[in-house]
């Protein structure tokens, strides 16, 4: 096996999170356009407009692009969706992920490549075969063990299944990131409570929530207050990669097309080395505990290993929100950058920054930027501080734009 065999995906919500995911090292890219994917609420979709630009890039930086066209459709959303598949395959995308049978249909009759979304819920070896004439690509449900992965695998193999392109259909699993309560994604909840369908990427994630049972003979109430009861913490895969590698999955994908910036480059920089380590013959225990170190440093609802391992119940959250290490605080915008002194100019608008701070620049073509600041400029002369209204130069390797913004890092715990 190397490293051409095994593909990286990356969420994209945004220009900022596709460059930095390049930056980190992914090999795919998946991001949403309207309103006919599973983001749509929660993510900053891109446009029609914004596809061959995207393609572009995803050419430029040899790097797939695949476009999430997964809801369920209504017979008046055949039209938009129509559009969006036309459009995809006039700009140059890779790839459509769907899962209603409307879009593979029509785009099978335009020749625009199709990969099976986890929402159509793929479980045995029959719907592999049966999705073939349609995909190159299926993603398995997400309840499958990794027993159960490498059955699949050896099966595809041993029938020969091809997709479309003639080749072996290769194996798709999530590797890291949210997971639903409910069967691949397909969730209710939000529907009933709030008319709101998750199906359709309008969930309000209501199922994060706590909640008060109250007893209908005396009206009793009690809190439930030692678990996130419906709210699964995150998956990680990270610590037996290599279980996974080995059960014949070829693309690893990231979930996180509503996460921040940090948490792409992060999550994706650490897989990516992962990976590396595994076809290298590095892959340790100690590397390991670094990379859930870095990991933990992002968003995270704590982990668990999901189902791949045999598991039959899901571990619940016990506290709402992230349980990160670091977060970040806005304080400064981009003025200019100096090619020639590798320097960049900022204006402070919040807070304080110090020598020795850690830092993060992000910006829809600078993508991301992590450094420790070791010198510090205020007005063009040493400082160990620059306060809000300063104008500051640090030392930056990359070229920073008057559009990227500069945050610093702080403990979880700091005020």
């Amino acid at each position: 096996m190397n490293r051409s065999s095994i593909e990286l995906m990356a969420p994209a919500g945004s220009y900022e999170s596709l460059m930095a995911a390049i930056k980190a090292g992914c090999n795919s890219v998946y991001f949403g356009v309207e309103q006919l994917n599973m983001r749509a609420r929660s993510s900053n979709n891109f446009t029609l407009e914004d596809l061959k630009r995207i393609a572009q890039i995803g050419k430029e930086n040899n790097i797939k692009t695949y476009l999430t066209l997964n809801t369920i459709l209504y017979d008046h959303d055949i039209s938009l969706m129509k559009s969006i598949v036309n459009a995809a395959k006039e700009s140059g995308i890779t790839a459509i992920i769907a899962s209603d049978h409307a879009v593979m249909n029509y785009a099978k009759k335009v020749g625009v490549e199709i990969h099976i979304s986890t929402q159509a819920n793929v479980s045995n070896i029959d719907t592999v075969e049966f999705y073939s004439a349609y995909a190159d690509v299926v993603v398995l449900a997400r309840e499958l063990s990794l027993k159960q992965v490498a059955e699949i695998s050896r099966e595809i193999k041993r029938r020969e299944i091809t997709g479309p392109s003639g080749k072996l259909v290769e194996l798709e699993v999530f590797a890291h990131g949210a997971l639903c309560m409910a069967v691949s994604g397909k969730c209710y909840l939000s529907l009933h409570s709030h008319y709101a369908s998750a199906n359709r990427g309008a969930c309000v994630q209501n199922c994060r929530h706590s909640y008060v049972v109250t007893d209908k003979e005396d009206g009793t109430e009690y809190e439930i207050d030692n678990e996130y009861i419906m709210s699964a913490k995150d998956l990680c895969t990270i610590d037996f990669l290599d279980k996974i590698l080995d059960a014949g999955v070829s693309v690893l994908k990231i979930e996180g097309r509503g996460r921040s910036v940090d948490y792409v480059y992060t999550v994706i920089q650490c897989y990516n080395e992962a990976i590396n380590a595994y076809i290298e013959g590095t892959y340790t225990l100690e590397k390991i505990n670094a990379w859930k170190d870095r990991l933990s440093t992002v968003f995270n609802r704590g982990f668990w290993d999901g189902y791949y391992l045999g598991r039959k119940m899901g571990e619940w959250c016990d506290e709402s929100g992230s349980k990160s290490s670091k977060r970040k605080i806005y304080l400064a915008k981009g003025l200019k950058y100096f090619e020639q002194a590798q320097v960049g100019e900022f204006k402070c608008e919040s807070h304080s920054l110090s020598i020795g701070d850690e830092i993060i620049i992000t910006g829809p073509t600078t993508g991301y930027v992590q450094l420790i600041i070791d010198e510090l400029r205020v007005d063009g002369k040493p400082a160990e501080k620059a306060e809000k209204g300063d104008v500051f130069t640090i030392a930056v390797n990359e070229k920073i734009r008057p559009s990227d913004k500069l945050y610093k890092l702080v403990p979880e715990k700091a005020n």
